[in-house]
């Protein structure tokens, strides 16, 4: 009898180790797709841009239309919050390219040339491929002048015969007869991109409590100039950088300063704005898990990107994992081009252009 009883109470007791088990699974898992499910949405509020991505079969059977193009909110400023939409044209898609190295992923991250919420049919102005490596952890920001002589075109059959600035393609056909451009000159395999305008550009700096920058002496006059422009726009007193030297500097004097044209040239400017994207990445690296959290969740619309939630956690997980190495490069890169001055532009020697390029990326 007493042998009975000890076994019943061992089989008791393991029934309750089995349930207590379970619910502690139930519970995890609960905990678990909670917070998913929070990310999910609140990742959900991106100003996400459905923009289709095509083979070049179905490119060569697409009619052409007269569609709608996505255009701004005109009925709210950037001096009350709006932001300027990505251009898409339904004539232009994404032609779909396979990726070269399944470690690498390259996203296109640029600015517009936009001048308000309904200036959206407009040049592109900084273009910089953020490269990430997920399996040494790295990340590269390449640079892509604006004045580069390119064969605009969505496919080879399409291209323009003869060059054109890298700045028009986006006015010509939207994100997606430029991203079609870059991918054919360059030979990228492009396919997700994130669009800021000035006014989120700054917006996104702030959330981050501004980037630390050195700002030499002989800077100083030619950012207030951009600042006061911009602070124009956004109906606010522009915040002046009253020194030279290393500070924190707030968005609207940050991309104040990256946009400086007339100091020294466009090469400087492009490596401001890589300065800029790298103190930026390094700010949101040293943020704690929480904080991280909380200004993803509050920078929700402030930019258009054909990236879906899970893509943008993924992304942006991959990228703050590598900011402990971060690499810079520009294209044309020094003696691999020469000026042309009627139009004024930059023609690349591509022989010698993209092998750098690519050993650059993916060597």
């Amino acid at each position: 009898m007493a042998k009975k009883k000890e076994t019943a109470a061992k089989s008791s007791k393991a029934a309750g180790v089995k349930r207590g088990f379970v619910r502690f699974f139930c519970g995890l898992l609960g905990i678990i797709t909670g917070c998913a499910f929070y990310l999910y949405n609140m990742l959900g509020g991106f100003g996400y841009v459905m923009t289709p991505i095509v083979s070049e079969e179905e490119y060569d059977t697409l009619e052409i239309t007269d569609g709608s193009f996505t255009g701004g909110d005109v009925t709210s400023s950037w001096a009350n919050g709006g932001h300027t939409r990505v251009y898409v044209d339904p004539n232009h898609p994404i032609i779909q390219v396979d990726q070269i190295d399944p470690n690498v992923e390259n996203i296109l991250v640029f600015g517009v040339d936009s001048r308000g919420t309904d200036d959206y049919r407009c040049r592109s102005d900084a273009m910089i491929i953020v490269s990430i490596n997920k399996s040494d952890n790295t990340v590269k920001l390449i640079s892509l002048m604006r004045d580069t002589g390119v064969y605009i075109g969505d496919t080879d059959d399409t291209a323009s015969s003869s060059l054109d600035k890298l700045t028009h393609a986006y006015a010509y056909g939207g994100v997606g007869l430029m991203i079609n451009t870059i991918n054919r000159n360059f030979g990228l395999d492009i396919q997700r991109f994130v669009m800021l305008d000035f006014n989120s550009s700054s917006d996104v700096i702030d959330l981050v409590g501004g980037v630390t920058i050195d700002v030499t002496a002989d800077e100083v006059k030619y950012a207030n100039n951009c600042i006061a422009e911009e602070a124009s726009l956004l109906g606010i007193d522009p915040p002046f950088i009253t020194s030279g030297g290393t500070q924190t500097l707030s968005g609207v004097q940050a991309i104040g300063w990256s946009r400086i044209r007339y100091l020294d040239s466009d090469f400087v400017r492009t490596s401001r704005q890589r300065t800029v994207a790298t103190a930026l990445i390094t700010s949101v690296r040293g943020m704690s898990r929480i904080d991280q959290l909380a200004m993803v969740e509050d920078s929700a619309g402030m930019f258009e990107t054909n990236m879906q939630q899970l893509d943008l956690a993924r992304v942006g997980f991959n990228a703050v994992g590598g900011s402990d190495d971060i690499t810079e490069y520009r294209v044309p890169a020094d003696n691999m081009y020469y000026v042309q001055d009627n139009p004024w532009m930059m023609v690349v020697d591509w022989n010698q252009q993209l092998p750098e390029l690519h050993a650059f990326i993916w060597g």
